[in-house]
């Protein structure tokens, strides 16, 4: 049987109830972004531990860290806001094994925010394959994806975008957006594998200028010369995102990161 394990990507912890808290089932590595160097391992619930406290920040090299120390076959993503359901790893491998050609697959979750359950990225459709126009709306904790298919394509998580980089997001969409480019096969799957406390984002300030100037950067990085008509689309498809600076003004920022680049 295929073997999982859980990346986890967490910030000042002081002890281990975090596995607690998150209803870890599978082995798994934490890293513990903090301000010391400590590696532990140990053993929680018969599951394989392996604890990384270090002085290092940023979700993407968070994230590389675990990837690159990772030894089972699917690998899945989180953050501490985390809460998995439980035998979420053999809905996993079930779904896996009822797509066996399929290197990635997106599955759903929901959000709980003040005691309120509500759907956040809730997959209504069939389980289908993703292509690049409509994968950006999932998240990293979303993600299940076969270990040996990244190394094979050599895909790890882009360190200027995203919590705790000069940009504030993006580093799922170019994770996605890269696995496709090296063929490997995006599937989505209705199955909900875990709830997401909404809780203080430490990136998300709102609908800032800084907002949509880390658009722009993050769509040109991704389409080149389709950035202009994509980042447009995007604008009027959430209009709602714009009633702070407004639509025009939105736009103006937006073309200013698509303009200033990398």
């Amino acid at each position: 049987m295929p073997t999982i394990q859980t990346l986890i990507s967490a910030m000042h912890q002081t002890d281990h109830s975090l596995l607690d808290k998150m209803n870890i089932q599978t082995d798994a590595v934490v890293v513990n972004q903090c301000d010391r160097d400590e590696i532990e391992r140990f053993t929680y619930k018969g599951h394989q531990i392996l604890w990384l406290s270090l002085k290092e920040r940023g979700v993407g090299l968070s994230r590389n860290t675990a990837l690159m120390r990772a030894t089972a076959d699917i690998v899945l993503f989180a953050d501490e806001d985390v809460c998995y359901e439980d035998a979420y790893d053999q809905k996993i491998l079930q779904e896996f094994a009822r797509h066996p050609t399929t290197d990635f697959m997106v599955f759903s979750i929901t959000r709980v925010a003040k005691g309120k359950t509500t759907q956040v990225r809730r997959i209504t459709h069939p389980s289908r394959r993703l292509h690049w126009f409509n994968v950006l709306r999932y998240g990293t904790v979303c993600f299940a994806v076969k270990r040996e298919s990244l190394v094979k394509a050599n895909l790890y998580f882009h360190l200027l975008f995203g919590g705790g980089t000069p940009h504030g997001s993006g580093e799922d969409s170019i994770f996605i957006t890269h696995a496709l480019r090296h063929g490997l096969e995006v599937r989505s799957s209705q199955v909900n594998i875990a709830q997401v406390l909404d809780e203080h984002s430490t990136w998300f300030k709102g609908y800032t200028e800084k907002y949509w100037f880390d658009k722009g950067v993050l769509f040109e990085y991704l389409f080149g010369k389709w950035a202009y008509p994509l980042g447009l689309v995007l604008l009027l498809k959430n209009r709602f995102q714009t009633k702070d600076l407004g639509l025009k003004n939105s736009f103006k920022n937006m073309l200013r990161g698509i303009k200033h680049g990398l």
